[in-house]
């Protein structure tokens, strides 16, 4: 069973940065599809990076130029990298994977198509 544990949440003033990261537990490979998604209240979860074995990466439109995603294999740990922190940023941050590889779900942040979830790491900026 894949656990996946999240930690670098915290708050900070706009215009700031953070790093999150993910560690992944039990088995999982590097073909495995892995992505960051958020939840503020009263919203949708939305998807905010993702990224593949090869290394391509997908993110959502209001994060792009300001955040990155990425991933070590070896640490089976992800990451994402978020500059230039907005207010509207602020949310519960989620890691998940694929079990199978769906790589349509992956660049779609199609949630169904994700297995594994964590419990989430919050990020609250201030203006």
């Amino acid at each position: 069973q894949v656990q996946l544990v999240e930690s670098g949440g915290g708050s900070v003033q706009a215009g700031g940065s953070l790093r999150l990261s993910c560690a992944a537990s039990g088995y999982i490979t590097s073909s495995y599809c892995m992505a960051w998604f958020r939840q503020a209240p009263g919203k949708e979860r939305e998807g905010v990076g993702s990224i593949v074995s090869d290394g391509s990466t997908n993110y959502g439109d209001s994060v792009k130029g300001r955040f990155t995603i990425s991933r070590d294999n070896t640490k089976n740990t992800l990451y994402l990298q978020m500059n230039s922190l907005k207010p509207e940023d602020s949310a519960m941050y989620y890691c998940a994977a694929q079990k199978y590889g769906n790589r349509w779900g992956c660049s779609s942040f199609a949630r169904p198509t994700f297995d594994y979830w964590g419990q989430g790491t919050q990020v609250t900026v201030s203006s």
